[in-house]
């Protein structure tokens, strides 16, 4: 796979945030490790819901977003951010054909700006970093708090009740090259059922210009969840407060290793 001036990064595709993509992305990725372009491989796939296009295909002075919208292709680039942007186009067609709605809508009303508004931010922060998390009530209410200790130590078993699903590509992207700083932008989710296709159901229903302009998002340094990273096992994983920050005048946490 190619990223940063033809560096070859490798995908571990045993990665466990993978393992819901596993079956239908590793095979493409395969096809651009033997020569095809992003797009190529990508549309090779008969379960892709839009046509991916060579990013020269975007006219100069229009928005990528308004581009999609009016000619249902998707400009693409060879490398991860792309890759992975197909990826999830794959699993989530509705969401992200809603966030696309709701981005040229954005710019029907405002035009292309130099700054975006707090519609379109948040549309992209979700687009690019967010992770969609089906848990129980104490879970939710932890994170929500940043009680970390709480959240990874006291309440780890509820993790086994818990679904956490990257669905930003940027962030996948990051993550090929794990490191315990990356964070994400969890939204809470509520399916009927834990399915992809049940969440991607309900989440583009869910997503509004409203609720996302009221950055309804809890930061969650990924590696942090059980069985994600074999270091989190040791409980002095999470007293790095450079990673997991408590609330803006918080004190500092006790340390695990101070009881």
């Amino acid at each position: 796979m190619k990223k940063q001036g033809e560096q070859t990064l490798p995908i571990d595709w045993q990665a466990p945030w993978l393992a819901p993509y596993r079956e239908a992305g590793q095979p493409l990725a395969q096809q651009v490790l033997d020569g095809a372009s992003c797009a190529a491989a990508l549309n090779s796939d008969p379960a892709m819901p839009v046509r991916f296009v060579p990013q020269a295909a975007l006219p100069d002075g229009m928005a990528y977003e308004q581009f999609i919208f009016a000619q249902g292709g998707v400009p693409t680039r060879d490398g991860l951010h792309d890759f992975f942007n197909g990826i999830i186009w794959r699993h989530f067609p509705q969401s992200k054909r809603q966030l696309n709605r709701l981005q040229a809508a954005q710019i029907a009303a405002d035009g292309v700006q130099a700054v975006r508004g707090p519609v379109r931010d948040a549309i992209t922060v979700f687009d690019e970093n967010a992770a969609l998390l089906c848990a129980p009530d104490a879970l939710w209410e932890a994170l929500a708090a940043r009680d970390w200790q709480r959240l990874f130590i006291e309440l780890r078993p509820l993790w086994a009740q818990a679904w956490l699903l990257l669905f930003g590509h940027a962030l996948l992207e990051k993550l090929v090259d794990p490191r315990k700083p990356i964070t994400a932008h969890v939204y809470r989710a509520q399916p009927a059922e834990n399915s992809i296709e049940s969440l991607d159901a309900w989440l583009a229903q869910d997503l509004t210009a409203a609720k996302l302009a009221g950055k309804p998002f809890v930061p969650l340094p990924v590696l942090g969840v059980p069985g994600w990273w074999p270091a989190n096992d040791n409980p002095v994983f999470y007293d790095d407060a450079q990673v997991f920050r408590p609330p803006r005048g918080a004190a500092l946490p006790v340390s695990s290793r101070d009881r």
